[in-house]
């Protein structure tokens, strides 16, 4: 077990080079892109709530905002940003 945590934080402790550092950043701003795109895609695909319609998260809003889901509820109703 200490092997192993010597080993992870040896791994840690070593240099990067700034090609292998923006190749991560890379991969990383790229899921980020793909879970933004995979949400989006998943609230249109059943249709998503007009003004008023109840709701528990915001992307399952047309306007992506529901409004009441602060102190621990969790239901609210959709509602405009403006």
């Amino acid at each position: 077990m200490n092997n192993q945590f010597d080993g992870f934080t040896n791994s840690l402790a070593q240099s990067v080079t700034r090609r292998a550092a923006l190749k991560k950043f890379g991969v990383g701003l790229a899921g980020i892109v793909l879970v933004a795109f995979g949400l989006k895609q998943k609230s249109y695909a059943g249709g998503c709530g007009k003004l008023g319609a109840p709701c528990k998260v915001h992307f399952e809003c047309c306007s992506g905002y529901c409004e009441g889901l602060f102190l621990g509820s969790r239901r609210g109703r959709c509602a405009s940003l403006s």
